[in-house]
């Protein structure tokens, strides 16, 4: 495993998702909160990302596998916060030159699936309906779904492209569980409940990188699913949200990312503490 940081309370790792687990002891970790490349979303130029797969079944069995493995890391007592977003399937073969890494994509050969022509299982301007595809694809593996929670987000960015339909402004974040009985505090809650109104963060958007993964969010979930002291497990930490979510809690992190550049920003704009980054291998 490549060690990219480690302060004692937060470790990132950068690598693919599921090679990374399988490296991870049993029952070593007490909640996951992570977020996944949504799918067909953004390209962003790294052999191996996920969220490019051929089609939204192949991405679905992606996230089936990363899961079975974080199952298997996650203690019997723990709990697991996904937030996943869907998208549409526009058929509507290159992207025009305007649109946001069309020069990325020409300089690959390279179109996205969801905008690929006559894909068998899209139908053009609809929802794809990955958010519910991935959490029934988790209960096949025995995850017990606890909760379906709204995300709200009362300052959501206009969709330029939804002259026709209303705009998206809320996304599910699902609560799984390895075991029926299990570590939760409701009071972390703060009386929310299943309808959680939370603003997004937009102070890294930087270029193609853009994280509206707000440290309020994984705040939440780690307060009400992960026990006082407990490890925190975020498998595609991105710019480190959750692993700064998880320090201001006072429980320790493992976050793993491809990106590096992504964690480039989690060690700078997160977690830096001055002389306390290193490399290792």
């Amino acid at each position: 495993m490549t060690l990219y940081w480690d302060d004692g309370m937060v470790r990132l790792y950068l690598g693919d998702a599921l090679t990374m687990l399988r490296e991870l002891p049993t029952a070593s970790v007490d909640c996951v909160v992570t977020s996944p490349p949504y799918y067909s979303l953004r390209d962003y130029g790294i052999d191996g990302q996920y969220g490019m797969e051929g089609s939204p079944a192949e991405y679905v069995e992606t996230m089936r596998l990363v899961f079975a493995e974080a199952r298997r890391i996650l203690a019997d007592d723990g709990t697991l916060w996904l937030n996943i977003g869907d998208t549409y399937y526009s058929g509507r073969g290159n992207p025009g030159p305007n649109s946001a890494d069309a020069k990325q994509r020409a300089r690959r050969g390279w179109v996205r699936p969801v905008d690929r022509c006559s894909q068998p299982w899209g139908i053009k301007k609809s929802l794809i309906g990955i958010p519910w595809q991935v959490a029934f694809a988790l209960q096949q593996d025995r995850w017990g779904l606890r909760a379906a929670i709204t995300w709200r987000r009362l300052t959501a960015v206009p969709e330029p492209s939804a002259h026709d339909r209303p705009w998206r402004t809320t996304e599910p974040v699902f609560m799984f569980t390895k075991q029926p009985r299990y570590w939760f505090d409701r009071t972390a809650l703060g009386g929310d409940e299943d309808v959680w109104t939370i603003e997004p963060d937009r102070s890294l958007d930087s270029g193609d990188h853009s994280a509206p993964f707000p440290v309020a969010l994984p705040m939440r979930c780690i307060g009400a699913g992960c026990k006082p002291g407990g490890v925190v497990l975020d498998m595609f930490a991105g710019t480190g949200t959750t692993c700064e979510a998880a320090r201001k809690l006072g429980r320790k992190a493992i976050g793993i990312d491809l990106n590096p550049a992504s964690l480039d920003i989690a060690v700078k704009h997160r977690l830096s503490q001055g002389d306390l980054f290193r490399e290792a291998s």
